[in-house]
């Protein structure tokens, strides 16, 4: 039950989903991107640059073994698609989710990638996977890239966002949509122009404009329903949640995770925030119970973390060093 609520709200924004250039210019060239997305159920930004060159690196730094991991992974993204991870500076996700049945949620993603590409070299890579891997599709003036994924691989080496298939087409110059084939045709369809349907979510997103990863997303009824959270008392009061942003961040030495929730009323905001501190008093009790690792990770959350409430929104925040967070990446306990 440690800080509960805290990573439901993550969990929300990652289902219904590290000083990043604080020019006007960048600023304006993320809203630009977020907002070419498809109506989608929630957004989220992610500054590809930072988190290879800069958070990858800090995390790790301790183990050379699991970055050398990550940096085979990013190659092998390479190697598989043709695009660089190196190459791109920001990343923006749109996700939908439907319910294809009782307790089942089902996300859709697609990406739009601004960088530096090849489209050549698209091609190049697919047609050294062959064997049935690799198709071509043309599309309203588009060409799109089709890569059959039989083996796991992230998203730009990092992401873990998982499709069978991978479709890539370059949209312009500079600008790359990538997911399943159904969502990268949606995106086509939608042209050069941006669009205003998430509107009201990109504002969220963009609350935290130096964070290395953003998000904004809306909270259905069937979603929270299909979260389980087994407690009643806990689910009567997250029920009232309808939105959730938040962001990660970066200092010198800290992980920075904040979180809100936009809620019903004012009244809903102080139980939920009751709730929360509540749990965080609970939880200091357990931590013993956790493997070392885990045990110093929680400890260090729980001491940092602060929970506010303006007004309708319930506010949290923590940090834990960037170095108690190398044992869980690397698996070591």
């Amino acid at each position: 039950m440690t800080n509960r609520i805290f990573w439901i709200f993550v969990s929300l924004a990652l289902t219904v989903t590290f000083s990043a250039g604080g020019s006007i210019f960048a600023q304006t060239a993320q809203t630009n991107l977020l907002r070419s997305l498809p109506p989608s159920d929630a957004v989220a930004l992610v500054d590809v640059k930072r988190v290879i060159n800069e958070a990858v690196p800090k995390v790790l730094a301790s183990n050379p073994t699991k970055l050398n991991e990550v940096n085979a992974q990013l190659e092998r993204f390479k190697t598989r698609t043709g695009l660089d991870p190196h190459s791109f500076n920001t990343l923006a996700v749109g996700m939908r989710y439907t319910y294809p049945r009782a307790g089942i949620t089902k996300v859709e993603s697609v990406g739009l990638a601004e960088g530096t590409f090849n489209p050549a070299a698209l091609a190049a890579a697919g047609r050294v996977a062959a064997d049935g891997k690799y198709r071509e599709e043309k599309y309203k003036e588009k060409v799109i890239y089709i890569f059959r994924l039989e083996d796991h691989i992230k998203l730009f080496g990092v992401l873990d966002l998982r499709f069978s298939e991978l479709a890539v087409s370059p949209l312009t110059n500079t600008t790359l949509a990538l997911g399943d084939l159904e969502s990268v045709r949606a995106v086509i369809d939608l042209g050069n122009a941006p669009q205003n349907a998430n509107a009201e979510l990109i504002s969220l997103a963009l609350r935290q404009p130096n964070a290395i990863v953003s998000f904004g997303g809306n909270v259905s009824p069937a979603l929270l329903e299909n979260l389980r959270i087994g407690n009643d008392a806990i689910a009567k009061d997250v029920s009232s949640v309808k939105q959730v942003y938040g962001s990660v961040g970066m200092s010198a030495a800290d992980l920075e995770l904040f979180a809100a929730a936009r809620t019903t009323s004012a009244d809903a905001a102080r139980n939920l925030g009751e709730t929360v501190e509540g749990l965080k008093q609970l939880g200091a009790l357990f931590i013993h119970r956790l493997p070392a690792a885990k045990a110093l990770l929680a400890r260090s959350a729980l001491t940092n973390l602060k929970v506010t409430t303006s007004g309708n929104e319930l506010q949290i925040s923590t940090g834990v060093a960037q170095a108690d967070l190398a044992p869980l990446v690397t698996g070591r306990e």
